[in-house]
């Protein structure tokens, strides 16, 4: 059985990569005393905690951390009335971390992650990882059967175009999970023991045209590249669906890195996800998504970009816009995250006014 790293066997010196150029993003109703064990490989980055639910309650964070903690008075104060778009009692209010930073790079993790073991038994450096992966190129557009070229020990395998070998940029490095899997209610419900035990030492671009499920607590991106599309949607209070925000991301991401010509990877690293959700709760947060998403996949999959939508920014109002004409008629719903979606990106760009212009890719 998988079992996390103790505090001592995380304690190997960790050489930080980007430290200046890297937030570390956490979602959080609790005292963050899970930060202990990955403080050899976090203490050096700056975090931006996003408290979610009562903001009069104070959360603990163990000394030595480089912090700011914003929680819902603050996000109403910075944002006003656009911090409609944000999320209350849902971990998707994290997506505010990521308006606010100032960073090229951002990692987010949930606080029941802990530092997981590889076979060898050395404790992983998830963020370590990560950043070789961001830091490397993808190869979107022809399969390498060896995975990723770009890690040591590996390279294009016979047959591999050489015109394509120079890969794209990686917009996003989405990490995985040993112990409690990334499952939905019905699947929690007929496995409630099943326990992911299987380490598989492998990272891969995920194709042009592949969707995929995207997990949040445990995920890599380049703010630069495509920190705008990271809107994780409206979920939680006064929402008819939650626990669907990160995949919701994930779609728009993935169609907006194809259109530009990004990369996106799966696979290393893994952490220790500690705790089952309740399955119950989760089926009454799920349970409209997982109909809607026999409609909202084949949506994302037809999804074409105008050639004009040359920024991520473009690329988002173009999605909100077909988001409102073609899933409208799915649920009400939908026309209100399309708005909060346009909402988003106008937040953004207030904060973050420098980026509101640039080109992030090349349109396909």
């Amino acid at each position: 059985m998988a079992e996390p790293a103790t505090a001592t066997q995380a304690a190997a010196p960790a050489v930080p990569l980007l430290k200046d150029e890297l937030d570390i993003v956490i979602p959080t109703i609790r005292n963050l005393d899970f930060l202990e064990m990955w403080r050899p490989f976090f203490e050096p980055y700056h975090l931006i905690i996003v408290q979610d639910g009562d903001p009069s309650k104070t959360i603990k964070v163990p000394d030595g951390f480089d912090y700011e903690l914003y929680n819902r008075n603050d996000i109403n104060r910075i944002l006003g009335p656009k911090a409609s778009c944000i999320s209350f009692k849902d971990s998707a209010c994290r997506c505010f971390g990521y308006m606010v930073s100032k960073k090229k790079y951002i990692y987010t993790i949930d606080d029941d992650c802990f530092v997981a073991k590889d076979p060898s038994g050395k404790a992983i450096n998830a963020l370590e990882q990560h950043i070789k992966n961001l830091l490397s190129p993808s190869t979107p557009f022809f399969f390498n059967t060896l995975y990723d070229p770009f890690r040591e020990g590996a390279d294009f395998v016979r047959g591999y175009p050489f015109s394509l070998r120079e890969g794209v940029p990686t917009a996003v490095s989405h990490g995985l999970w040993l112990n409690i899997p990334d499952y939905d209610a019905p699947t929690q419900l007929v496995k409630p023991l099943e326990r992911n035990t299987r380490y598989v030492d492998a990272v891969l671009t995920i194709p042009k045209g592949t969707l995929f499920p995207m997990c949040g607590m445990n995920l890599g991106f380049d703010r630069e590249l495509i920190g705008p599309a990271m809107y994780f949607g409206l979920m939680g209070d006064g929402q008819p669906i939650g626990r669907y925000d990160d995949m919701w991301a994930g779609w728009c991401v993935k169609v907006i890195c194809d259109h530009l010509g990004l990369g996106v990877k799966t696979g290393l690293p893994y952490i220790y996800h500690s705790k089952a959700s309740n399955p119950f709760v989760n089926l009454r947060k799920e349970y409209k998504g997982i109909f809607w998403q026999e409609e909202i996949i084949p949506f994302f999959q037809q999804s074409v970009l105008p050639k004009d939508c040359t920024t991520v920014q473009k690329c988002y109002i173009e999605l909100a816009k077909q988001v409102k004409e073609k899933l409208s008629k799915v649920d009400p719903y939908f026309d209100k995250l399309a708005d909060a979606m346009v909402t988003w990106i106008e937040a953004w760009d207030e904060l973050n006014p420098a980026g509101a212009s640039l080109g992030n890719g090349k349109a396909a």
